[in-house]
């Protein structure tokens, strides 16, 4: 009895040693990226506001100045450093990927979940894998190559644009917005569709009237996270949007985002300078609206879980 007490007790304390281990390992996992966050919060906070109460910036003229020229000043002495023409920029790419991306998404998840489900299982769903792990620079090499030519010759222009750039953006977050919408559909239970072909729906009813509505939560979800990654891409859009700092009055028309003009300007700046500070102040702009796009996401979310 004594040396099965014993081995017991050692048993226990081996265990007890292991799971003290792990919760050590696992805190420090966390506290790692909250480090992590928390450090690229304060640096890019930090960088930003620099241009505002160090190089005497007003936020109202950096918001809504029309021109952008960091290297040189206007008549009264100002910086020209107005971010509005990459702020429109980004919007409209965003929004108008977000606009074509999520019917097509919505659609393409509805005929893999609902009408044929081992079709979408066995050849959809490799394929929508397979676009999104595809790197960005193809995306905007392939843009380069095919969409910019087809414009500039079949439409008008010189092919670079938002137009363009709203097609690439497309094509790379529509897997992202398919998939998540897939399993937005795959959520809503059995049950509900039953129910409804049992009272006399039709297929189609039962989709429109019961499925989307069960799942809109999660497809709002879905087309938030797309907008959320089109907003923050950088180098497929740069190929294709001409990375002209102007306020476009056509689709056709060069124009530029704000991760265009980080990416071009951020290796020819010296740090602490006002060419410098102003693109940590277009960082911090979107990192702002990344941030807006997680809290929409966490409160679909919440009311989700609410209902």
């Amino acid at each position: 009895m004594e040396i099965m007490n014993e081995e017991n007790l050692t048993k226990t304390s081996k265990k007890a040693r292991l799971e003290t281990r792990g919760k050590v390992i696992t805190f420090l996992c966390i506290s790692i990226m909250i480090l992590a966050a928390i450090s690229i919060l304060y640096m890019v906070i930090s960088k930003g506001l620099s241009t505002f109460f160090v190089n005497n910036v007003s936020f109202i003229d950096f918001i809504t100045g029309t021109d952008w020229n960091p290297s040189k000043v206007d008549a009264a002495g100002n910086a020209l450093v107005g971010a509005l023409p990459m702020i429109i920029g980004s919007f409209a790419v965003t929004l108008l990927a977000a606009c074509i991306a999520g019917p097509l998404a919505i659609g393409a998840a509805i005929f893999m979940v609902e009408i044929s489900p081992r079709f979408g299982k066995k050849i959809l769903q490799p394929v929508m894998e397979l676009l999104v792990g595809i790197p960005s620079v193809v995306y905007g090499f392939i843009g380069l190559s095919v969409v910019v030519p087809f414009i500039r010759e079949h439409i008008s222009g010189s092919g670079f644009g938002i137009a363009a750039a709203t097609v690439v953006l497309t094509i790379m977050i529509l897997p992202t917005v398919t998939s998540l919408s897939v399993d937005a559909i795959k959520s809503v239970p059995r049950h509900y569709r039953e129910a409804s072909l049992a009272l006399g729906a039709t297929r189609w009813q039962t989709i429109w009237r019961v499925v989307l509505r069960s799942s809109r939560a999660g497809i709002m979800t879905a087309i938030v996270f797309g907008m959320a990654r089109a907003f923050g891409e950088a180098l497929a859009v740069q190929m294709v949007i001409g990375n002209s700092a102007v306020i476009p009055t056509s689709l056709f028309e060069p124009a530029s985002t704000l991760t265009s003009i980080l990416t071009m300007g951020m290796g020819n700046t010296v740090m602490g300078t006002l060419e410098n500070n102003v693109l940590w102040s277009l960082a911090m702009v979107l990192l702002a609206m990344s941030l807006f796009f997680i809290i929409i996401i966490r409160f679909i979310g919440r009311r989700r879980k609410a209902k």
